[in-house]
């Protein structure tokens, strides 16, 4: 019985035994197979596969870096806190020069450039390739006056575009500062030539245009249209900076003489139940603490330039004292605007009463700003 019961056991592992013997004989037979494929053949095949999904990516990745639309300023790991828009709104505690030569980085310069010639090709599709190569790196004059055009149109779009609602949005923050830099380093470079001067004054010219017709919204036709409060103060400080270059600053205070003018008027005879009156009300408030801003910033480091223009300087002393008495007018309605023009024309006396600005204006000019 107990023999019976051995040769079953080994009945059984013998059985197992060739069971597992036919199964690898099966397993090598199916490996030796021609076509069938080894695991050296897959394990290549898995790289090859790995290889060309790395490739599309680093595809994207290229084309996202070429595409200045998707390409942010600074990468994440060099991101900083833009200082540009600080002191929103209020006078500068240290009144000195914008010290923008000191910051101005060429890295930067180039990244800004790059942004510049994305918005100019779109702008330019179908026309020749020798007029899209001028706006190139190059040092000649002709290639910066077209870059200072460039870099203009550029500031005025942003600022049209991209909504400066939000004073901490770093996107729009960074490249409204390298804009103004950009500009002011430019045009530096430019008047130290001596020429084009009639066609820099009109790129300039235009700028302020643009900029001071942005910043006070409710004076457009229709009347109609109601603007937000911070982007018109955003507006006003990227006005201010700008016009820490005299070129600029003196322009600038003349053109909002001229639209205080105009909106004085419009006042005089608006209805103050009106709904824009509210807009324009805050529109004179701007352009009014501009004024202050830039006498108060920038009036006597304007005038320790060479090329300092005392012929403009008359011209934008003489329309804030015509601003003044035009304000006078609507004294029974708006008190304040008189007050605010005092403060102006006091910052200016005060100014002038240094002895290196007395020569600077005449002493008629001087006399009306303290009446």
């Amino acid at each position: 019985m107990e023999m019976a019961e051995k040769e079953g056991g080994n009945d059984e592992s013998l059985k197992l035994a060739v069971a597992i013997s036919l199964l690898r004989s099966k397993v090598l037979n199916n490996n030796n197979e021609p076509g069938a494929p080894s695991n050296d053949a897959l394990r290549w095949k898995r790289k090859a596969k790995e290889r060309k999904q790395e490739i599309l990516r680093l595809r994207e990745d290229l084309n996202e870096a070429l595409d200045a639309s998707h390409c942010d300023l600074f990468p994440a790991s060099a991101s900083c806190k833009c200082y540009f828009f600080d002191n929103l709104g209020q006078l500068n505690p240290n009144q000195h020069g914008s010290g923008s030569d000191a910051r101005f980085n060429d890295v930067l310069r180039r990244r800004f450039l790059r942004q510049v010639r994305f918005k100019e090709r779109r702008r330019r599709v179908g026309s020749s390739s020798s007029s899209k190569q001028r706006l190139t790196l190059g040092l000649t004059e002709e290639d910066e006056t077209e870059q200072l055009k460039a870099s203009v149109d550029f500031l005025v779009d942003l600022c049209d575009s991209v909504s400066p609602v939000i004073v901490d949005d770093s996107k729009f923050a960074n490249l409204a500062h390298q804009a103004e830099e950009f500009i002011l380093v430019t045009l530096k470079n430019l008047l130290s030539n001596g020429r084009n001067l009639e066609l820099i004054e009109g790129i300039i010219n235009s700028l302020v245009t643009r900029l001071v017709r942005k910043m006070c919204l409710p004076l457009s036709e229709n009347g109609s249209q109601h603007s937000d409060a911070n982007a018109q103060y955003c507006i006003q400080h990227l006005i201010r900076k700008l016009g820490s270059e005299g070129y600029i600053g003196q322009r600038a205070i003349l053109s909002v003489c001229q639209r205080i003018l105009v909106l004085a008027d419009r006042l005089l005879f608006s209805d103050p139940f009106d709904d824009a009156f509210p807009d324009m009300h805050e529109s004179m408030f701007l352009m009014i603490q501009l004024i202050e801003f830039m006498v108060s910033d920038y009036l006597l480091e304007w005038s320790k330039s060479e090329d300092f223009d005392k012929v403009l300087l008359e011209d934008w002393v003489s329309s804030i004292i015509q601003a003044k008495k035009a304000l006078e007018l609507l004294e029974s309605r708006n008190g304040l605007y008189v007050l605010y023009m005092d403060r102006v024309t006091g910052e200016l006396a005060k100014q002038f009463g240094r002895a290196s600005l007395q020569k600077l204006i005449k002493q008629d000019i001087f006399n009306s700003l303290l009446h």
